[in-house]
C-alpha cells in the first residue's frame, strides 16, 4: 500500500490525487479539475482514517477552493470518503441517479455484507471460502462514508462544461466526464487489468451487457485520453476499448468451454477461468463468472439449469 499522498499535474487544468488503498490495488486516483470558480474534485478513495489531514493537505496545495466533488461510481474506493471530503473542503456532493440509488441500496443497509455473502454461496462458492473473506468485507464496509442527498446527474448533464456520460457495467451507474477529448473515466477503462464486471445482489441483470454497450460508447466517442480510477493515463481509449472487448470475447468461450467440460455454477466456472485466488480476490472472480454466465443464458448460448448451467 502507498503511504501516503501524491499530487501532480497530469494536464492542463488537471491535477491527480493519488490515495492509498488496503485492498488488491494499493492506489485509487481522484481528479482535481480547474474551472472558473475553483475545483472540481472526482472520486474520494476509501474512508482511511486520518481523512480529515489528508483531504486538507489535498485544499491546502491548491490556488482556489474545490467548489464541488462528483462521484464516478459507488464502488468503496471512489465514494468511501465523500463525507469526509465534503466536510473539509466545503463542496457539494454530485452523484448520478442510478447510481447514488444503488449506493444507497448497498452502502445504507447495515446487512448488504451478509447478503453478498449468501449471494455467493448460492453461486457456489463454499461456505468456509466465504466466511473467509468476511471479516474485511464488512471492515471495508465500515469504511465507507458516502453522502446521503447529494445532488443528482443524468446522462447529458453539464458539469462546470464537462459532459456527464453514463457507462454501465463496472458499476450499474457509473458516470464519465467528458470534454474536449478528454475522459475522466473512473474504472471505465483501465491498463494492465480489465475492470471487474461482476454481478451482485439486485444488479442489474445484464452488467456485461452493459458494459460492452459502454466501451462501445467509449470508441464513438473518440477520446484522446482516458484518466483512470487505477494505474497510468490511457493514451489511447479507442484502442484499449476494443482491446477490453475482444478479452471479454474470449473469456466467454472459455466460460462455455468450462460449462461444456463439468462447470455447473459460478464458483466452478470461476476455477477454470482465474485459476487459484484468495478468498477476497474469489468473491470478486465469482461475481464475474456469474456475470459472464447469465450473459451467456441471455445469448441462448448456454442454459440456466437446477439453479445453475448447462451447455445449451
Amino acid at each position: 500500500m502507498i503511504d501516503e499522498v501524491r499530487q501532480g499535474t497530469v494536464a492542463d487544468g488537471i491535477v491527480r490525487v493519488t490515495l492509498p488503498l488496503p485492498l488488491g490495488i494499493d492506489h485509487v486516483h481522484c481528479y482535481l479539475l480547474r474551472g472558473d470558480d475553483g475545483w472540481t474534485l472526482v472520486d474520494t478513495g476509501l474512508g482511511l482514517p486520518g481523512g480529515e489531514e489528508r483531504w486538507q493537505s489535498v485544499a491546502d496545495a491548491l490556488d482556489a477552493p474545490v467548489a464541488r466533488i462528483v462521484i464516478t461510481h459507488g464502488h468503496p474506493d471512489h465514494v468511501g470518503d465523500a463525507a469526509t471530503a465534503a466536510a473539509v473542503t466545503g463542496a457539494a456532493v454530485l452523484q448520478g441517479r442510478a447510481d447514488y440509488a444503488k449506493c444507497l441500496e448497498v452502502w445504507g443497509n447495515p446487512g448488504w455484507p451478509r447478503a453478498s455473502a449468501e449471494h455467493l454461496v448460492e453461486h457456489g462458492m463454499p461456505r468456509d471460502e466465504v466466511e473467509a473473506g468476511q471479516d474485511v468485507s464488512e471492515a471495508v464496509a465500515a469504511m465507507i462514508h458516502f453522502v446521503r442527498d447529494p445532488s443528482l446527474l443524468d446522462p447529458g448533464d453539464r458539469v462546470d462544461g464537462w459532459r456527464i456520460e453514463e457507462l454501465p457495467g463496472h458499476a450499474d451507474g457509473h458516470i464519465a466526464l467528458f470534454r474536449d477529448g478528454t475522459m475522466i473515466a473512473g474504472d471505465v477503462l483501465l491498463l494492465g487489468i480489465t475492470p471487474v464486471v461482476g454481478l451482485y445482489p439486485r444488479g442489474r441483470p445484464d452488467p456485461l451487457a452493459d458494459y460492452l454497450s459502454s466501451l462501445k460508447a467509449v470508441i464513438a466517442l473518440e477520446p484522446d485520453v482516458a484518466f483512470a480510477g487505477h494505474g497510468a493515463p490511457v493514451r489511447e481509449p479507442a484502442v484499449r476499448a476494443a482491446q477490453i472487448l475482444e478479452h471479454h470475447r474470449e473469456r466467454a468461450e472459455h466460460a462455455v468451454a468450462a460449462v461444456e467440460a463439468g462447470a455447473s455454477n459460478a464458483y466452478s466456472v470461476s476455477l477454470a477461468l482465474f485459476g487459484e485466488l484468495s478468498p477476497g480476490q474469489r468473491r470478486f472472480a465469482v461475481a464475474e463468472s456469474l456475470a459472464h454466465l447469465e450473459h451467456l443464458a441471455n445469448l441462448g448460448r448456454l442454459e440456466r439449469r437446477d439453479g445453475g448451467y448447462s451447455p445449451a
